[in-house]
């Protein structure tokens, strides 16, 4: 059995993280034929196995945990915002940091679809549409305003399969591979692609508040220079799950 909470740890005392145990399995990660929106770079679709479980945080990492940890907000946080909120402006280094200090590292891009798949097939992780009941985004596909225009607080919308929040939309996400233009040639596990990936250019995940619909699908993927402080762009982590009960 595996456990659904596990605290990291910094320092001498223990940090206390919400964590959802992701279990082993396999599935198909990239586009699908039915998906009227999929792009090359989402292509071709290829079985992933997972061949260990793993730990990842419910949630984006929030303002509040970053303080905790880090001290003060990067600077593009908005004030007005709760703690609650997820942290954005941080440059992939900077998330780098947060996981050194707590133990943890960022999930590899085939992780983290394993993880916002949560055992589905479908376009989105719960379906083949998306309702902004579902997920923060701010357009529609005719490019009307529909969403809340802001950051939302985690876990304002409904979690997914395996236990987590926010897996499309509010912020997008940074994960440890390089940035390469298709899955042609990709690695047939779950580790990071780092090799012959375009420099200093890593791939982010998940949509975020001020998108469209298209761009919270569970296999859209873009990248973003490692240097990025975007105010739509935050992070998760992820162990290396080592114990079980």
């Amino acid at each position: 059995m595996i456990e659904s909470c596990h605290p990291c740890v910094v320092g001498s005392a223990s940090y206390p993280l919400p964590m959802a145990a992701i279990p082993p399995g396999r599935y198909i990660m990239g586009g699908m034929e039915a998906d009227k929106f999929v792009s090359e770079v989402e292509l071709p679709p290829r079985e992933v196995v997972v061949e260990k479980g793993f730990l990842i945080s419910e949630t984006p990492i929030t303002r509040e945990q970053w303080i905790s940890v880090m001290g003060k907000l990067t600077p593009g946080n908005a004030l007005d915002l709760p703690g609650n909120a997820p942290v954005v402006c941080v440059s992939f280094p900077d998330a780098g940091a947060f996981c050194r200090e707590i133990g943890c590292r960022l999930p590899s891009e085939a992780e983290w679809e394993y993880a916002c798949r949560a055992g589905s097939g479908t376009v989105f992780p719960h379906g083949s549409d998306v309702s902004t009941d579902d997920a923060n985004y701010l357009y529609d596909e005719l490019g009307f305003q529909i969403g809340k225009g802001q950051l939302m607080p985690v876990g304002s919308y409904g979690r997914n399969a395996f236990g987590l929040y926010d897996m499309i939309g509010n912020v997008c996400e940074w994960v440890a591979d390089t940035w390469h233009p298709g899955y042609k040639g990709a690695p047939v596990g779950t580790a990071p692609w780092l090799a012959d990936g375009k420099k200093s250019c890593r791939v982010i995940r998940g949509g975020g508040w001020d998108h469209l619909p298209r761009v919270l699908r569970t296999s859209w993927r873009d990248w973003a220079p490692e240097s990025a402080h975007w105010d739509n762009l935050g992070f998760r982590v992820v162990e290396d799950y080592k114990r079980a009960i």
